[in-house]
């Protein structure tokens, strides 16, 4: 799985508690390193508004993750109790908020539920979504209980697709992130590839991965009904 944004730099010392108890690989970044991201990409962020200064940079980092080519997701906001009026009309900047003190029951309660709306599944080394499972620490994928053999781009444009559901990714998007930036190959690479996978998935899963048409491809159902 790969590491959760955690800002500030360093932490605090009861959210490292947390992490470390419950098997999240974070690391933490303040506002300039955050642009530093790890190969794999972040799994999520974890942003605490009430060490950092008195939370404009805490929604600062928010907005800049979200107004990412990709952004950011699930992203957990830890707020100071008196500064509880400070998140109006910035519910589009996380998913879900936090006061502090952080109880350790709570904040991993919340990442559990945050991590299976995205699709996460309960445990960090799972994604699931309906009959699919794939799992991140062995690189194994299963739909409806049944192994799918995929090869390694296969599986992560798999994972990459399941890991944000309902959300629709340009061809260009794909190759970026799925392929990496110095990739040179077409947007076919990626036609082949979701055929190739929908092949693999069978008749009965195939419509997992939806194609929107002029713009891309989506994995899942749409985040709003038609």
């Amino acid at each position: 799985m790969e590491p959760l944004l955690v800002f500030p730099d360093p932490p605090p010392a009861d959210l490292v508690l947390v992490l470390d108890r419950a098997g999240y690989p974070w690391k933490a970044v303040n506002e300039t390193s955050a642009r530093n991201e790890p190969d794999d990409g972040w799994a999520g962020a974890i942003v605490c508004d009430w060490e950092s200064g008195g939370g404009e940079e805490a929604f600062a980092l928010c907005r800049a993750l979200r107004k990412r080519d990709v952004p950011l997701e699930p992203l957990l906001l830890v707020v100071d109790p008196a500064r509880l009026e400070n998140l109006e009309l910035r519910e589009d900047l996380f998913d879900d908020f936090i006061c502090a003190p952080l109880r350790a029951e709570e904040v991993e309660a919340r990442l559990k539920h945050l991590f299976w709306r995205t699709g996460r599944g309960l445990r960090p080394e799972l994604v699931e979504y309906g009959p699919l499972v794939l799992n991140l620490e062995t690189y194994q994928a299963s739909v409806g209980g049944r192994a799918l053999d995929l090869t390694y781009m296969e599986y992560e444009l798999l994972r990459f697709l399941a890991t944000h559901p309902g959300r629709v990714f340009t061809r260009e998007t794909l190759l970026s992130r799925v392929w990496g930036y110095e990739y040179y190959g077409g947007a076919r690479t990626v036609d082949v590839h979701v055929r190739r996978l929908r092949a693999k998935l069978g008749e009965e899963n195939a419509a997992l991965i939806s194609t929107v048409r002029s713009v891309g491809y989506r994995f899942g159902q749409p985040r709003w009904p038609a």
